[in-house]
C-alpha cells in the first residue's frame, strides 16, 4: 500500500484528494494545508520512521499563495531524495516546472490540477511518482516546449525525433509512442537510439538516458 501526504491549502480539494487515493488502495497518512506544514509533517514522519513514499502539493499555498509549495518540495526532495514528488498546479508555470526538474527527475511529477478529474489517470501518476517514475502534464510539455529556445543541441534532430521526445517526456513507454504514433515499436526504439546518439547520451547513462534527453530538450 502506497503511503501518500497531501498538501493543499483548499480543505474540499484536500479532502476529496484524499477519498480520491484511499478508494484507488493508497494510504494517505497526513493532510496539511501549507508549505511549512508539510516540510515539518515530513520531517517528523521520517523522525519516526515512517516516510511515506509520495507527496502530493499545491503548487501555491499560504500564507502568499505563490510559490510555497513547489518550494517546499524542492526543499523535501533535497532532504529526502527517494520521496516521489508530485506537484499540481491551476495553470503552467514554467519557472516551477523548471525548478522542481533542475536535480534529479526520479520521483518527480507535475500536474494541471484539471487531470485529478481524470481520477485512474491521477491515481496512476501518483503510484508512477511513488515508485520512482517521472510525469509531466502533456500540457506542460507542450508549453515548456514552445517556450524553450531550440539551439545547436537538438539541431541535429529531425521532427519525428522531436516528436518521439515529446512524448518520453509525458513518461510514455516504448510501446505507448509506437500506438500513439501507429509505428512499430522497433521504429520508435530506432528512433529514441538516435536520439541518445545525437544528444552525446551514451549506454553508461542507463535508464537516466529518457529523462537526460527531455532536460536537454527543456533547457537547450
Amino acid at each position: 500500500m502506497l503511503r501518500v501526504v497531501i498538501a493543499e491549502d483548499s480543505v474540499l480539494l484536500r479532502e476529496g484528494l484524499t477519498r480520491l487515493l484511499t478508494d484507488r488502495g493508497m494510504e494517505v497518512v497526513a493532510g496539511v494545508g501549507d508549505g511549512a506544514a508539510l516540510v515539518r509533517t515530513i520531517d517528523e514522519l521520517h523522525g519516526a520512521g515512517a516516510l511515506p513514499d509520495v507527496v502530493v502539493a499545491d503548487v501555491r499555498m499560504p500564507p502568499t499563495h505563490t510559490d510555497e509549495g513547489v518550494r517546499a518540495c524542492v526543499e523535501l526532495r533535497g532532504r529526502y531524495p527517494d520521496l516521489g514528488v508530485l506537484v499540481l498546479s491551476q495553470h503552467v508555470e514554467q519557472q516551477y516546472a523548471s525548478e522542481l526538474l533542475a536535480g534529479s527527475t526520479r520521483g518527480v511529477g507535475y500536474l494541471l490540477k484539471d487531470r485529478v478529474a481524470e481520477v485512474r489517470e491521477f491515481a496512476d501518476a501518483v503510484a508512477q511518482v511513488a515508485e520512482g517514475g517521472t510525469v509531466l502534464d502533456p500540457e506542460v510539455v507542450q508549453q515548456l516546449f514552445s517556450r524553450s529556445r531550440r539551439g545547436d543541441t537538438l539541431a541535429g534532430l529531425t521532427p519525428r525525433e522531436r516528436e518521439v521526445l515529446g512524448l518520453m517526456a509525458e513518461g510514455r513507454t516504448n510501446a505507448a509512442i509506437a500506438k500513439q504514433l501507429v509505428v512499430s515499436d522497433g521504429a520508435v526504439e530506432k528512433h529514441v537510439s538516435n536520439i541518445f546518439q545525437k544528444l552525446g547520451l551514451g549506454q553508461s547513462q542507463g535508464d537516466h538516458r529518457r529523462v537526460l534527453a527531455v532536460l536537454a530538450y527543456l533547457e537547450s
